[in-house]
């Protein structure tokens, strides 16, 4: 986030497919991505996703529905920066 003035500016994050975000698998590409509540987050250096899998789960998929059976509630993303938006899928 960036600073104007004192006040914190917005900056938009970048929109992305299902398609897109499933690429960012940490196999087809380097990147290791999950979807919560529509925002994308970056978790390439967590070693819990390492080769984009974290226990059950696969890396470039939306994992909203998934929450209610993880041992943890969604403030565990607050610690992985948001690197975009997930546009709805079909």
């Amino acid at each position: 986030m960036q600073m104007e003035g004192n006040k914190p500016e917005k900056v938009e994050l970048p929109l992305y497919t299902p398609t897109q975000l499933a690429l960012r698998n940490g196999q087809d590409k380097p990147q290791v991505w999950v979807a919560l509540n529509g925002v994308i987050y970056e978790v390439t250096l967590s070693r819990l996703w390492r080769n984009g899998k974290h226990y059950e789960h696969w890396a470039g998929q939306d994992l909203t529905d998934e929450l209610k059976d993880a041992p943890h509630t969604e403030k565990v993303f607050d610690k992985f920066k948001p690197v975009g938006r997930l546009l709805p899928g079909k």
